[in-house]
């Protein structure tokens, strides 16, 4: 997973696999609290799975400000950037 549609692609895959979520929702804008009903326990199940997913070490404070698909994919590209 280098790019940001494979990113994309990869959580839709877990919203709606683990979390029941409707795919036709899901879109990089989606708020992943308000319109996907995503709560804080959900959010930190879903930071397991990606750090799982890219080996990459996610830290609460890079989650913070998270509220849509678009800021998740970005902090995981950043941090795939950081690494490299």
């Amino acid at each position: 997973m280098h790019s940001y549609d494979e990113i994309l692609n990869a959580i839709k895959t877990i919203l709606v696999e683990e979390f029941e979520c409707d795919e036709a929702l899901i879109t990089p804008d989606v708020n992943l609290f308000e319109t996907l009903d995503l709560d804080s326990i959900d959010a930190v199940d879903l930071i397991v799975r990606l750090q799982n997913m890219t080996q990459l070490k996610v830290k609460a404070e890079d989650f913070r400000q998270i509220r849509t698909l678009d800021d998740v994919i970005n902090v995981i590209l950043r941090l795939m950037k950081e690494q490299a």
